[in-house]
């Protein structure tokens, strides 16, 4: 890994941080995750192959990815604030399903440049995994859904609370928010 490589992922660790502080649930809380997510994988996704079973291998990784994201939204506390917005704090099962999804994928990547590289290439021939951009992609993807998943459940759960009375509207672009 460079040493891009470990500034990117420790943003994404820095993220837990701001969960567990505890945030609203507002347009800059719904798109910074995204863009930090996007910004990866635009530096770390050159291609992906769809040949063999690369497709199964994406959508494996990414349903593992979502399943850590659903569980983290899950484990992350959700109310109203004085203000009728929608707040969330993260706990420490949440801080630990989300760091763990993201030291999943820099154990892969150091394992695989530090003696697993064989065994990798041999479960990718036994499995038809075409190459390491397959691996790449589906590790990308698996960010993805994981970010993603959680900011959707966090919505959804946000909507589902009940509306504080503040004595002033919500404009419609902020109700879309949650």
């Amino acid at each position: 890994m460079s040493g891009v490589d470990y500034i990117i992922n420790g943003i994404l660790v820095l993220l837990v941080l701001r969960q567990i502080r505890g945030s609203r649930l507002d347009l800059v809380n719904l798109v910074l995750p995204v863009v930090i997510v996007g910004g990866a994988a635009a530096y770390f996704l050159h291609s992906v192959p769809t040949a063999g079973n690369d497709l199964v291998l994406d959508l494996a990784l990414a349903g593992a990815g979502a399943a850590l994201g659903f569980l983290c939204a899950l484990a992350t506390r959700v109310w109203r604030g004085s203000d009728g917005v929608a707040m969330a704090k993260a706990g420490g099962i949440a801080a630990f399903l989300w760091v763990a999804g993201i030291g999943s994928r820099i154990a892969f990547a150091l394992a695989s440049s530090h003696g697993a590289g064989p065994a990798i290439t041999r479960f990718s021939i036994a499995h038809s995994i075409t190459s390491g951009d397959a691996w790449v992609a589906a590790l990308v993807m698996m960010a993805l859904a994981e970010v993603l998943t959680r900011l959707v459940t966090l919505r959804l759960r946000a909507r589902r609370l009940p509306r504080a009375n503040t004595g002033t509207s919500t404009p419609a672009f902020a109700s879309a928010l949650g």
